[in-house]
């Protein structure tokens, strides 16, 4: 299912593929503090899965996962 976005939101990008632990959630939390509403991260951190997930859910945004096809975990957060 495919989370629309608000017309005028922008998606931000962030790109945290390299990073350990703790740095994944930490770029997303900045993100969201700045108010962003609409977020695609890309992460090649399995632990980075579990904590974006947990972290976005509980901020209120809804959260879309895929996998492409180079194996990055491709997150869409949406402001609910």
């Amino acid at each position: 299912m495919a989370f629309l976005r608000k017309k005028g939101d922008k998606m931000e990008n962030i790109d945290v593929r390299g990073l350990s632990c703790p740095a994944p959630v930490l770029e997303v939390k900045q993100a969201i503090d700045k108010g962003v509403k609409s977020l695609r991260v890309l992460a090649d951190c399995g632990t980075a899965t579990e904590n974006i997930t947990r972290f976005a859910k509980n901020a209120h945004y809804r959260v879309e996962i895929s996998t492409l096809d180079d194996g990055t975990t491709e997150f869409i957060l949406n402001a609910q």
